[in-house]
């Protein structure tokens, strides 16, 4: 079955939905500009097709798996043009991005500092990104937590994250999860938040 890329923006929103319990409606409707009228009419189909349930509630076994899910993460304090250009190089894997922030503690355990915005703010940073079509703060302690909840297809690591990709397979493997790995490139990787924080790291923490 071909699917374009409103059907796809649809189910991507049925998706989000069925983790953030916002109603699907709305958010196909915020997700693709189109009025209320027409995506219904294109619901109506996809029932039809057997990708989104007799209710219009939720995605089908069959519509889960017409579209695939790219999960990333970091802890996203200080927004630099490596980060867009590797959140696009992630979205581009897929049809919906995911992308986990840090929480604080995690972040000082990374970073060896406090972050500048709390979580809560830099997921609402991230959030505002284009390409972003879920923003979430991280578990403590266990990324598969996460990675439960979320239950990608793709998990997209960043040029300089640590994780291992044979790490995260096996920890994918003990959620019954088949995940594929992208170590994904930085076109611009003499800019990162280290070096930003270690050039300006005065000024910037004395804002």
């Amino acid at each position: 079955m071909e699917l374009d890329i409103i059907d796809k923006k649809i189910l991507g929103a049925f998706y989000v939905s069925s983790i953030t319990k916002e109603p699907p409606l709305e958010l196909c409707v915020k997700k693709t500009a189109l009025s209320e009228e027409y995506i219904n009419e294109r619901i109506s189909k996809m029932v039809k097709n057997g990708t989104i349930s007799d209710d219009k509630t939720s995605l089908t076994e069959f519509g889960r798996t017409a579209i695939r899910v790219v999960l990333a993460g970091g802890v996203f304090d200080i927004i630099h043009p490596g980060h867009i250009h590797t959140l696009n190089a992630g979205k581009a894997l897929g049809d919906v991005l995911v992308v986990v922030v840090a929480t604080d503690n995690t972040a000082v355990k990374m970073k060896k500092r406090k972050p500048l915005h709390p979580e809560g703010q830099r997921q609402e940073l991230i959030s505002s990104l284009v390409m972003v079509d879920l923003c979430l703060v991280g578990s403590e302690g266990d990324i598969f937590k996460t990675v439960d909840t979320v239950r990608p297809d793709i998990i997209a690591l960043g040029y300089d994250q640590v994780h291992q990709e044979k790490f995260i397979v096996d920890g994918c493997k003990s959620l019954k999860l088949d995940v594929k790995v992208a170590r994904l490139q930085s076109p611009i990787p003499e800019i990162s938040s280290s070096k930003i924080e270690k050039e300006y790291g005065e000024a910037i923490h004395g804002l």
